[in-house]
């Protein structure tokens, strides 16, 4: 006999008891609005659900088959295949089902665009649910006719609601310090907290409250939002690269220990902040630090090396910012690209051989001449403005 887990016997069926996401569910929220209006006008339009994981998609989407009274079928873009999602569209239903797909951005390009034909005709209903960035991972053409709907990230207010839930149903209290402790473990994730709580109370004697120690046990390490190739890889470093940008070492030091943390590649921080030296930083010995960082990285490796990364981020953050040369750079290249190649004047060409010089190669060239040596259609242009 398979036990259900928690997650699935606590699962909300109606929006009145579904947890978080007010924006989308509350009074004004653009589901209960959608869903009200489908009652007279009987139309529902095709969805992405874009969030976190544990911020409740797959239940959102339950909740709306239920609402809409047609058949439900859910599929994992992991594990099945489009021509067993075909077989579903195809049977012809008066009533066109709810197809709820999760992890749609595991789907590839041609697979997604099998989905078009059948969401464009109205013969289902699609929820598409994704953590990553729907603007990368799903196809123009899906995009247009879906809605994409954010959820965010489940706050401490709503894990506690959904905890106290559990606890009840669980039959089992827990210590000021253990709940403290799960619900920023948790990370705004309600299917870990109710992990984490069930193999709890399974290894706390009976009638004993809940401790750390058991919620540590339990959890085996704190769940870090952070994919390596997920939409908060994307947010982690760029908040890493800007906040060293802006001189804000203690934010740079925090994003930092983030990447660590979720064990991102060391050379990977590192090599970013060798590019950072050369665009951001006035002192040239920057980059001669960060080329360092990055060897001792690769020469010594986990653990050790997070407190070379630590001690580059602080000298990065902390030097005096100057991106003239990278701005200047920037411009020519734009340049370059606007017009081609563009002559080279003649005063500058080497004069190699008797045509050559003949012809006026070099002809009038002095070593520490003052004229810009740019194409003529470019003279006298200022790409690098010293500060």
């Amino acid at each position: 006999m398979t036990q259900t887990p928690l997650p699935e016997l606590l699962r909300p069926n109606t929006l009145k008891d579904f947890v978080g996401q007010e924006n989308l569910v509350g009074p004004n929220g653009i589901i209960r609005k959608l869903l009200i209006g489908q009652s007279t006008n009987n139309y529902f339009p095709s969805l992405i659900f874009w969030g976190p994981p544990g911020s409740g998609k797959t239940t959102l989407a339950r909740i709306i088959a239920n609402y809409l009274k047609k058949e439900y079928f859910e599929f994992s873009a992991v594990s099945t295949s489009i021509k067993e999602i075909e077989k579903i569209m195809k049977k012809g239903n008066l009533l066109p089902p709810v197809v709820v797909i999760d992890e749609i951005h595991r789907f590839n390009k041609a697979q997604q665009a099998k989905l078009l034909p059948f969401v464009e005709r109205g013969d289902i209903t699609l929820i598409g649910a994704t953590t990553e960035n729907p603007s990368f991972e799903i196809i123009a053409p899906l995009l247009s006719r879906t809605r994409v709907l954010i959820l965010n990230q489940l706050s401490t207010e709503d894990l506690r609601r959904i905890e106290d839930k559990a606890l009840k149903h669980l039959k089992i209290k827990i210590d000021k310090k253990a709940e403290e402790f799960l619900l920023e473990a948790a990370s705004g994730d309600a299917r870990v907290l109710l992990n984490v709580l069930e193999i709890a109370s399974n290894l706390t004697i009976k009638h004993q409250p809940l401790t750390i120690k058991s919620i540590e046990d339990a959890l085996q390490r704190r769940q870090y939002t952070f994919d390596k190739k997920g939409e908060d890889f994307y947010n982690v470093i760029s908040a890493f690269i800007k906040s060293m940008r802006a001189s804000d070492v203690d934010s740079a030091l925090y994003y930092l220990a983030r990447m660590v943390a979720a064990g991102q590649d060391p050379l990977y921080i590192a090599r970013r902040m060798v590019v950072f030296a050369s665009e951001d930083v006035a002192s040239p010995t920057a980059l001669v630090v960060a080329n360092a960082v990055f060897q001792a990285c690769n020469t010594i490796g986990y653990p050790e090396c997070q407190e070379n990364l630590a001690a580059g981020v602080v000298y990065l953050a902390t030097a005096k910012k100057d991106r003239s040369a990278y701005e200047a750079y920037m411009k020519a290249l734009n340049d370059v690209n606007t017009f081609g190649n563009l002559p080279v004047p003649l005063k500058i060409r080497n004069p190699v051989t008797k045509l050559m010089e003949n012809v006026g190669y070099g002809k009038g060239y002095e070593k520490y001449d003052e004229e810009s040596y740019l194409p003529e259609k470019l003279r006298g242009k200022k790409y690098y403005l010293k500060k």
